[in-house]
């Protein structure tokens, strides 16, 4: 990916470290979601509030920021001739979700807004991880699994339908999301990962 667009770099790390969950919650009555299950800003953890109204929401608004931020990058590359600037901002505002400056870096894992970012860089490989994470919700009913599934095979598609340079933001935007999901890892090799729905 060459060059290093700051202005895109920027504007993904800020668009994705709006944290739509915690402001979701609040909004809807549900109060801070950090202290509720996990503590997690994401759509998994809002559905522990029992509000799916809220679940989907922020399901929606955190894929939508990463996607947002693809795209007007893209934009603002064509008068820049900076054609990876989407890709930067797309990956940086997966850093934003998960490392959000406003929560003492303290964000979400990453999916919902990874795969905004996979839906408008390169929507083919971005619709069939949706398939893949909502297939293997449905056989599994493991939110983690299904998700990690997804993004574990994200540089391939990305790869066959987008080329080398968006492999590199699928495989670095997996890398991430994989990391932040660790203690979920540990406990999908022990057995003990709780199914959706579960508290």
């Amino acid at each position: 990916m060459s060059h290093f667009p700051i202005a895109a770099v920027i504007l993904g790390y800020l668009l994705g470290s709006i944290p739509f969950g915690l402001i979701v919650t609040r909004l809807g009555g549900a109060g801070d979601i950090r202290k509720v299950g996990s503590g997690n800003i994401g759509a998994t953890n809002v559905l522990r509030t029992g509000r799916k109204g809220l679940a989907a929401a922020t399901l929606l608004l955190d894929g939508g920021k990463g996607a947002v931020a693809v795209l007007l990058a893209a934009n603002i590359a064509l008068l820049h001739t900076v054609p990876t600037a989407g890709l930067w901002a797309g990956g940086f505002a997966v850093i934003g979700h998960m490392f959000p400056v406003w929560l003492r870096f303290r964000g979400g894992k990453g999916v919902a807004t990874g795969i905004g970012v996979a839906l408008a860089a390169c929507w083919p490989a971005g619709a069939l991880m949706c398939v893949i994470w909502l297939l293997g919700a449905k056989l599994t009913r493991i939110s983690s699994a299904s998700a990690l599934l997804a993004f574990i095979l994200s540089p391939i598609l990305a790869w066959i339908f987008g080329g080398p340079a968006h492999a590199i933001l699928a495989l670095i935007v997996a890398i991430l999301v994989l990391a932040r999901h660790h203690a979920n890892i540990r406990r999908l090799l022990a057995g003990t990962e709780p199914r959706i729905g579960a508290t």
